[in-house]
């Protein structure tokens, strides 16, 4: 990827010992006001998360219920809202004036910059640029695509989770009609692990827990997540909590700023900077080390008996056999792979013992090792040792990023779709959907590149970025016969395109959308199972951008014609016609159409938590038993997990800032232990390549990183992403859940030819 020219300006300072409430409101509204203007600012902020107006498309972290406030919403959503809002468009005279090698030159945050699309583009088969089409040819160019292939099998349609319920499901309907399940997502390539881990032991793949239980719990647990970059509005649960008199225990390699003290700028005492301080403990554990914790943890808990003994006899299976395993920990191995003395890990235990209510939460930390499956299994051993299921105050949170992630997943958006829900589709549309299992995200990478794959088409996101191996994806993005990319901003995954290339400017959260003639609105789901409805309230940022919603049928309808029997057009029109298919085909749905009416609409049912009944094979919740795994780094290397900065969201790069880790006008850093910077024969401020090895004996290369002292743990460094993307091999990846291994990297270091600056972007 290109280098930024501003690297050049890279400073870096102390970060601070709090999230700072004060900075956080000018950052925001400088912001807003300068991308949107004062009255746009106005409307959208004041709309954003509110009972009657828009969800914030920054992350899933649930709205609250009843009293909200008026400014209800973070830093980083503010600036979600204001990318999507800016003034400055990129329509036809843009394409005109830069061709793709041009582009292919630019920066990812040089990109996003440009403005809002408004026009639809293709690029022509040899074609050096983007040229105007209309929507109808445009539709009509990938029906012709899609009916020319082998088979069905050969198109891959992806989704991102920004995608609204009602797309989600004609997304995936509009796949299975076409005759195939490749239906890749962005969960895979971040709580996959969470997805499979739960479903296997509670009987879902979804967090146990409401927005009150957090408020109500007396230890929480933060294991391998950030809330003060990646969930801001997270915090304000937090700081309710420890008011209720809650503990908090992080669990992280990187003593994160938003987790020591937390300045809330919707309170005068947070503006003033006499915030909440958060962490109780913090365990800077070693990268990977968190199945070795939790088994230690497990084995002190059992042998202390803290435990539920009428919950585990009641509700579980599988415990004598985990008992057993869990006795003989080795705990010289555990000190290995945690780093951290027996003493800390005793005192964390002890802080579960003497907790009645304990809520467990985990994000990316934890699910992009090769393990995490298991590591995700050994907390719910814990919780149900515990009986810290199905109770108030007490469960499992994993924090999702993307705002409708989950969403998407109960819309049926997912490669492995289960038989109850494919039998529900066919009974309702009258056609029998294909059982065999698609690509998930790194399979669809495998078959471009292998050419089983020809078309691909990208319902929002940015692929290219997002995805491990980023030179073996693009390559295999170019490989295709034709791209499709529905899209707000001009990202990389329009560069890195097929022969034919197609890019489709749809409508934003924050606009209103009158598709049929009428103000529609859309559903989401948060990462707490809670469905509610959105609405946009601005004027779109053009006249030609369509939904999502009408994109998807029209393709559907371009592509199938009147021979499927569904009526697209219906749905385009009405989007209340989708919602009741929804209530009587996603299961747990039934009367979404009326119930999503509702005054913050409702909560999907969720028998682990509701009635402490499981939905497994076993019919009760099941402890697992996993090895005990001890990750080696090699002699002269160093295991780097992939990070994001403050000032991004997902592949989003808003600014090159980082103010909680003190990084200023750069992102080009890896953050490095001061042990390592002297092993390792450097100084804080040089300058390195970063060379990740795998078994393939393939050097994947990331250019020019400042080293920055930071106290991470001996052996364990980090870097944002996606520049580091470019490292993590493609087959790299978790087991039983595929998921990338983003968190643990090998790489080694060495000097870089010169530093930042000398790129032009």
């Amino acid at each position: 990827m290109p280098i930024d020219p501003e690297e050049a300006k890279l400073r870096v300072g102390p970060p601070p010992d709090h999230a700072a409430g004060l900075a956080a409101v000018r950052i925001s509204m400088a912001t807003a006001l300068k991308q949107m203007g004062v009255v746009k600012t106005a409307r959208n902020l004041l709309s954003l998360n509110q009972v009657d107006g828009f969800d914030c498309m920054s992350c899933a972290w649930p709205d609250p219920q009843g009293h909200r406030h008026t400014a209800e919403f973070c830093e980083n959503g503010a600036k979600a809202v204001s990318w999507e809002g800016v003034r400055e468009s990129v329509g036809p005279s843009f394409f005109a004036e830069h061709s793709l090698a041009d582009l292919a030159g630019r920066t990812d945050h040089w990109l996003e910059k440009q403005g809002r699309l408004i026009h639809p583009m293709v690029r022509r088969e040899g074609g050096t640029h983007y040229e105007p089409i209309s929507w109808s040819d445009a539709f009509a160019l990938i029906g012709s695509h899609l009916r020319a292939l082998k088979s069905p099998d050969e198109a891959i349609f992806y989704t991102s989770g920004r995608t609204s319920n009602e797309a989600a499901f004609l997304y995936q309907l509009f796949a299975r009609a076409f005759g195939t399940n490749n239906m890749p997502d962005c969960s895979n390539m971040c709580h996959e692990s969470t997805s499979v881990g739960l479903a296997r032991t509670i009987g879902i793949g979804k967090g146990s827990i409401s927005l009150q239980d957090l408020h109500e719990a007396d230890l929480i647990v933060i294991s391998g997540q950030n809330p003060g970059t990646n969930h801001p509005r997270m915090l304000t649960a937090l700081e309710i909590a420890k008011k209720n008199g809650a503990r908090i225990l992080a669990i992280n390699p990187l003593p994160e700023a938003g987790l020591l003290r937390f300045d809330n700028p919707q309170k005068p005492r947070g503006l003033a900077g006499r915030g909440t301080g958060l962490a109780d403990r913090l365990l800077q554990i070693r990268s990977n080390g968190d199945l070795a914790l939790w088994q230690a943890i497990g084995h002190l808990l059992l042998a202390g008996g803290a435990i539920d003994r009428d919950f585990i006899d009641t509700h579980t299976v599988g415990f004598a056999a985990w008992a057993r395993h869990i006795e003989q920990i080795d705990r010289d191995a555990v000190l290995r792979a945690t780093g951290l003395p027996w003493a800390e890990i005793e005192a964390a235990a002890a802080m579960l013992a003497s907790s009645k209510r304990i809520v467990h939460c985990w994000a990316m930390g934890i699910t992009q090792h090769h393990n995490a499956v298991a590591t995700i299994k050994e907390f719910v051993n814990v919780a149900l040792l515990q009986g810290m299921i199905g109770k108030p105050g007490a469960g499992l949170c994993p924090v999702r990023g993307h705002s409708n992630v989950q969403g998407d997943r109960t819309m049926g958006i997912w490669e492995k779709p289960l038989p109850v829900f494919l039998d529900a589709l066919a009974a309702e549309f009258g056609f029998e959907p294909p059982r065999e299992h698609g690509f998930d995200a790194a399979d669809a990478v495998r078959a471009l590149r292998d050419r089983r794959a020809r078309v691909f088409i990208g319902l929002g996101g940015n692929f290219v970025a997002a995805m491990s191996d980023t030179e073996v994806t693009a390559a295999a993005m170019r490989g295709a016969d034709l791209t499709v990319q529905i899209s707000t901003k001009l990202n990389r995954s329009h560069i890195d395109a097929g022969g034919t290339a197609l890019i489709l400017p749809t409508l934003g959260r924050s606009e209103i959308d009158r598709t049929g003639g009428t103000v529609q609105r859309v559903t989401v789901e948060d990462s707490m199972s809670a469905v509610h409805a959105s609405r946009g309230r601005s004027a779109p940022a053009g006249p030609l951008l369509r939904s999502e919603v009408e994109i998807v049928s029209r393709i559907a309808a371009a592509t199938l014609g009147s021979s499927s029997g569904i009526p697209w057009a219906e749905f385009a029109a009405d989007y209340d016609t989708i919602r009741e298919r929804i209530g009587r085909v996603v299961p747990g749905a039934a009367g979404y159409a009326e119930k999503i009416r509702q005054d913050g609409g409702f909560t999907m049912p969720h028998p682990p938590r509701d009635s402490r009944t499981f939905p497994t094979p076993e019919g009760r919740a099941v402890f697992t038993v996993s090895p005990l795994e001890v990750l080696e780094v090699p002699s002269g290397r160093l295991v780097l997990q992939t990070i994001r900065s403050h000032d991004q969201f997902n592949t989003t790069i808003y600014g090159l800032d980082d103010r909680y880790r003190g990084i200023k006008s750069g992102r080009r850093v890896l953050f490095i232990s001061a042990e390592d910077l002297a092993e390792f024969g450097y100084a804080d401020g040089d300058h390195v390549d970063l060379i990740s090895e795998w078994s393939d004996g393939v050097e994947r290369r990331a250019e020019k990183f400042r080293l920055v002292a930071y106290p991470t743990p001996k052996g364990c460094v980090a870097a944002y992403y996606p520049e580091t993307n470019p490292l993590i091999p493609l087959d790299s990846q978790a087991a039983e859940s595929g998921t990338p291994t983003s968190k643990w990297v090998i790489v080694r270091l060495t000097s870089t030819a010169e530093p930042p600056g000398a790129a032009v972007a």
